[in-house]
């Protein structure tokens, strides 16, 4: 059955009108149309979508949104984000060419070599202050080789009469490499902080620290010159007289390098000396 309430809306709904525009003075009809309230709703809605997709497509893809309220938060934001881009962009830009002038200059000729210190000295330098610094630790070190070393010395005071030549080993070890024509020295192996000896009286004229964050250690005798290289630390100074057996240094992890020399010439260590 039929309700008539709806059949009556539903007829009301699709009524159709007619919609004329006429010329005022002739009563001529021009254009007309035919409409019914459900079209005219159907027509409306899709015109008020239609227009509400328009406006966000302007919105999200044109710069009117940049005035809504609310967006200026964003745009500050990103303000401030692209401004600390380009700062740091102009920084590296700058370092850059500072750089490229450098390397023109250096290319050119314009940047005197002795102006130019190398790393390497600089680490070199700041190492060996560092190690050469005699801290509170270091002395008590030093006392501690000295007192160890003092019966040696006694040791040798009580034999006067043992010839000049008799040499005392530079350290305690085995050999590891002997004496031959393309190295005029002997390594030894010793121990981790093992006393190394003087072999003859004699007064330090030389220390001087190596690339390998060694020392090396020059004594000069009567007629002899023995050189220690390879040392942690230096006992000794330069100018200081110093006795047969007494300890001027202190070995390190490496090998100690010791050489003798007479007259200008090179020794066979291992024929002077009982190691």
């Amino acid at each position: 059955m039929h309700d008539p309430v709806k059949d009556s809306f539903w007829k009301r709904a699709n009524y159709k009108y007619r919609l004329s525009l006429m010329n005022e003075d002739t009563l001529i009809e021009k254009w007309h149309v035919r409409v019914s309230r459900l079209s005219a709703v159907v027509v409306l809605t899709l015109c008020f979508f239609f227009t509400l997709g328009i406006l966000a497509v302007l919105i999200i893809f044109t710069p009117i949104r940049h005035v809504l309220p609310g967006y200026s938060e964003s745009i500050r934001e990103q303000l401030v984000t692209q401004t600390v881009v380009v700062d740091s962009l102009s920084t590296e830009v700058a370092l850059q060419t500072q750089y490229i002038d450098l390397v023109k200059q250096i290319m050119l000729g314009d940047v005197k070599a002795d102006t130019v210190q190398p790393l390497d000295s600089i680490q070199l330098l700041m190492r060996q202050q560092l190690l050469e610094a005699k801290a509170e630790a270091t002395e008590e070190f030093m006392a501690q080789y000295e007192q160890k070393e003092k019966g040696n010395l006694q040791l040798f005071s009580q034999h006067s009469d043992v010839p000049v030549t008799t040499f005392f080993r530079p350290a305690h070890g085995a050999i590891v490499e002997h004496f031959n024509a393309t190295h005029p020295n002997v390594l030894i192996q010793t121990p981790q902080n093992e006393n190394i000896t003087s072999v003859l009286s004699g007064t330090v004229v030389m220390t001087t620290f190596e690339i390998n964050n060694t020392f090396t250690i020059v004594v000069q005798h009567d007629n002899y010159v023995s050189i220690y290289k390879n040392a942690a630390k230096v006992l000794k100074s330069v100018g200081t007289y110093v006795e047969p057996g007494e300890s001027i240094a202190v070995a390190s992890e490496q090998p100690l390098s010791f050489e003798l020399w007479h007259h200008g010439q090179p020794l066979n260590p291992e024929e002077a000396i009982v190691f």
